[in-house]
């Protein structure tokens, strides 16, 4: 079975019905099955992003106390390849949650990457492997 890594992007545009991609990633959401899987950077970043619109972050919270989502990712235990990805792609930057999921993916050979971040069109796992994406582009 094909693991979905969760992004924070559909994760606000999903609980934000304002946001412009509202429609394509609730469609999307309807047809991938739960859990999606994902890592405490990309909570962060999006519980951020969503105080900051809805002033309603709890969102993300319930939906791991539900099983919609599950965290399936140790920062500290891969701090070192973290490094190593956040170096490689300097001039995007990029960003620790988006490193977080390219390590994920690279630790989930059966994964593909639920985002609506254009920058992992250059990311690549174990260096040169082209991460499978679920994206509107």
């Amino acid at each position: 079975m094909t693991r979905t890594l969760a992004d924070s992007g559909p994760l606000v545009a999903f609980y934000d019905r304002k946001d412009q991609w509202h429609g394509w990633v609730h469609d999307q959401m309807g047809a991938l099955p739960p859990p999606l899987t994902t890592t405490e950077p990309v909570l962060t970043e999006a519980c951020f992003l969503l105080q900051r619109g809805t002033g309603n972050h709890g969102v993300i919270l319930r939906a791991l106390q539900r099983g919609i989502l599950q965290i399936a990712f140790d920062v500290e235990t891969e701090a070192a390849a973290l490094e190593c990805l956040i170096d490689r792609y300097a001039n995007v930057p990029m960003s620790l949650a988006d490193a977080s999921l390219v390590r994920l993916s690279e630790l989930h050979r059966d994964s593909r990457v639920f985002t609506l971040d254009r920058d992992f069109r250059q990311y690549r796992r174990h260096g040169r492997q082209v991460i499978p994406l679920i994206a509107p582009w």
